[in-house]
């Protein structure tokens, strides 16, 4: 079935199946971590500050990582990070079982946990090629692991917010720290061809000045990147506001925010699920356009409403936008760059991700506190709209810098010049 031909490598059978339980741990903390700041300080610049926290390392550090990602041992990297991570979510665990209501510990955490993350993407990213028996079965791959990602973030919420409403917050953070067990055990019981670590007499600060001329000499590279960038910092952190949302004006919980938090995961899921079952890349650009807008389009009107259940239909239009625009940019880079270069292109990946998120979180936190929550929301659905509108004035031009390198992958026939304009 070629939804799943991936799973055909057992490596990635492996990784799929560890990460599918570990996912849901991970998610979980994410909504304690949310609600535990919020009760406790009832305030729209903590949720942003925490958001900023937890992603600032991001912005400073992802370049490095590329090229860190480039020199290590990618396997043995990504058995670090989980560890790290599972011991960082029992260090959680002991600051909310305590009953500390001091705020600077959960900020220390989640800036640790934040750094963790930073190495393990551009890693974990780079690895999934190993992980596949063959480079066709790597946009599937990208696309299934997305799908168990947000099978975490459709599951994790709606339990942490079981559990929190019935035993609090710490007990979610010690089941994410049990959960890290699986995809642990999963990496270690792999078996992996010898790869030879890549030496460079180069200076580190050389390499990563080589991987930002690549970039910028791809149309296609650049322009991704910095769409997705834009989004992540005007649309994507409006999951910081959620708390705020749930309670102020949809009059619930954390079980409310837990179902908002669920939609978004649904229709997250389904997109990862729709692009698995892609048999090729051909096309995938002009969805990046379309997903901005998506994204947008959603949370102008969630900022309007204040209906749970149009509520939800909303968080999943924003959950599906927000992961097209993820998970077609990572395919399509993850496809066209080279393989020597690939863990510094993915740092940058990642800092578009993840490097804007906080500076977007600060800034969503400090408006919301000023203008409102939902004013706040639909500023940045607006700036969505406006974002696929500046992108696809570039879209010719990403078309034509991309449709070579799938000529040259087998993945498009070669043509004369007068078919240029095939869809990319």
């Amino acid at each position: 079935m070629t939804t799943f031909r991936a799973l055909r490598s057992r490596n990635f059978r492996l990784f799929f199946t560890g990460q599918s339980i570990s996912l849901i741990g991970t998610w979980m903390t994410r909504l304690a971590t949310s609600w535990l700041v919020y009760r406790l300080t009832d305030s729209a610049f903590m949720l942003g500050l925490v958001g900023f926290t937890g992603q600032i390392s991001a912005l400073v550090l992802s370049p490095l990582a590329g090229v860190w990602v480039d020199r290590w041992n990618k396997h043995h990297t990504m058995v670090a990070t989980q560890i790290a991570a599972m011991l960082q979510s029992l260090a959680l665990a002991v600051v909310a079982f305590s009953g500390s209501k001091n705020i600077a510990w959960i900020l220390l955490l989640t800036f640790l946990q934040g750094v963790i993350n930073t190495i393990e993407t551009p890693a974990r990213q780079s690895f999934v090629i190993q992980m596949v028996e063959g480079r066709e079965d790597l946009s599937n791959a990208i696309a299934l692991n997305s799908s168990v990602v947000n099978a975490g973030r459709l599951v994790g919420p709606a339990i942490a917010g079981v559990v929190i409403a019935w035993v609090g917050e710490g007990y979610c953070f010690l089941i994410d720290a049990v959960s890290y067990i699986a995809v642990i055990y999963s990496l270690l019981a792999m078996t992996l061809k010898p790869v030879e670590t890549r030496r460079s007499d180069k200076h580190i600060w050389e390499e990563l000045t080589e991987g930002w001329r690549y970039i910028l000499a791809s149309p296609a590279i650049r322009w991704i990147l910095l769409m997705l960038g834009l989004v992540s910092m005007i649309g994507m952190p409006f999951s910081t506001l959620l708390p705020i949302m749930a309670d102020k004006y949809l009059g619930g919980g954390a079980h409310t925010l837990g179902f908002l938090s669920a939609g978004v995961g649904m229709g997250a899921l389904t997109c990862a699920v729709t692009l698995a079952m892609r048999k090729s890349v051909v096309g995938l650009g002009k969805w990046l356009g379309i997903a901005s807008a998506m994204l947008g389009g959603s949370l102008v009107l969630f900022g309007l409403s204040r209906n749970f259940w149009l509520s939800m239909v909303l968080m999943f239009g924003a959950g599906f936008g927000m992961m097209q625009q993820i998970v077609t940019s990572n395919t399509i880079l993850q496809t066209i760059v080279a393989d020597d270069k690939r863990g510094r292109v993915m740092s940058f990946y990642s800092l578009s991700v993840f490097g804007f998120l906080p500076i977007g979180s600060l800034i969503g936190g400090s408006l919301a506190a000023r203008v409102g929550a939902p004013e706040t929301l639909m500023l940045g659905g607006a700036l969505c709209i406006l974002a696929a509108l500046w992108y696809w004035g570039r879209l010719g031009e990403v078309r034509n810098a991309i449709r070579p390198v799938y000529v040259e992958l087998g993945i498009l026939p070669e043509r004369s010049a007068s078919a240029e304009s095939a869809p990319q």
